[in-house]
């Protein structure tokens, strides 16, 4: 397979545009490899199929090419309690700290959601304590494919394997045949819509709590700092910020603030009640 410096410079800006996410040089042969399916499907092949695709979605500038492009370029790694510690540090320490600081009804964002499995997880996890808040998550994604199986809540055996404990199976899910659907009491706390974290933030807030995990990493140092200042707007002040384990705050703008906790760590934006 062969990609034209052209056409990967298109795809790359159209990425950047559209997902924020980076592309560098070198990654010519992953772009080859997502798009080729998309090209045969609009009846290109060949060795240069992707390249005559991508010249025709140049010249008709089709919404729905364009979106898929930027999907197919989108990574949507994700299962159930992905890492832990993050989800032992929400009811630990965080929620608790909420609750004594008198937030009985408690608003989540799970940007970058994928497949639905964290911000499912991050309800378990709330719906599990022994005396659980009120609370609302907004799930966000870029990707219609993969909000429409969160908002589904359906999921395979494999998928429930990784990383789903048993007992939160059998509580929260109901069985399919071979497969398994979120339970109606778990769906409803949770509203999926489609986001750009390039975009104005979603509804919901102010949010208490966001999780926006393994999203930076794939980003430039300018990208980073525009996406933790939209972030920052629509937090309410004092509020948790949760990061993937290898990506940090540092180096952004000065209002967040690195608390250490019993497990792993956060991110509190200054300004409120500790």
């Amino acid at each position: 397979m062969s990609l034209t410096r052209q056409t990967f410079d298109y795809v790359a800006g159209l990425v950047k545009q559209r997902s924020a996410i980076q592309l560098p040089a070198g990654k010519e042969y992953l772009v080859e490899s997502r798009l080729i399916p998309l090209a045969r499907q609009a009846g290109f092949d060949g060795a240069t199929a992707v390249d005559k695709w991508i010249q025709t979605v140049i010249a008709t500038r089709k919404p729905g090419d364009l979106q898929d492009i930027a999907e197919a370029l989108t990574t949507n790694e994700t299962s159930f309690f992905r890492d832990v510690t993050p989800f032992k540090g929400l009811t630990e320490s965080v929620i608790p700290q909420l609750q004594q600081n008198g937030h009985s009804n408690i608003s989540i964002w799970s940007a970058a959601c994928s497949t639905g499995q964290e911000p499912y997880s991050i309800a378990m996890s709330i719906l599990d304590l022994p005396n659980p808040p009120q609370f609302s998550i907004v799930a966000t994604d870029l990707s219609r494919a993969v909000l429409t199986k969160a908002k589904q809540g359906f999921y395979t055996q494999l998928e429930v394997n990784r990383g789903l404990p048993a007992p939160m199976l059998v509580r929260y899910f109901q069985r399919e045949g071979a497969n398994w659907t979120i339970s109606p009491k778990l769906r409803q706390k949770i509203n999926f819509m489609e986001h750009n974290l390039m975009s104005t933030p979603p509804k919901g807030g102010p949010f208490h709590i966001v999780f926006i995990r393994n999203v930076l990493i794939y980003f430039d140092l300018d990208t980073k700092r525009a996406v933790l200042r939209r972030v920052a707007n629509t937090m309410a002040p004092g509020g948790y910020l949760f990061l993937g384990a290898a990506e940090t705050t540092m180096g952004m703008d000065p209002v967040w603030e690195r608390i250490t906790l019993t497990k792993g760590a956060v991110y509190r934006l200054k300004g409120g009640a500790k």
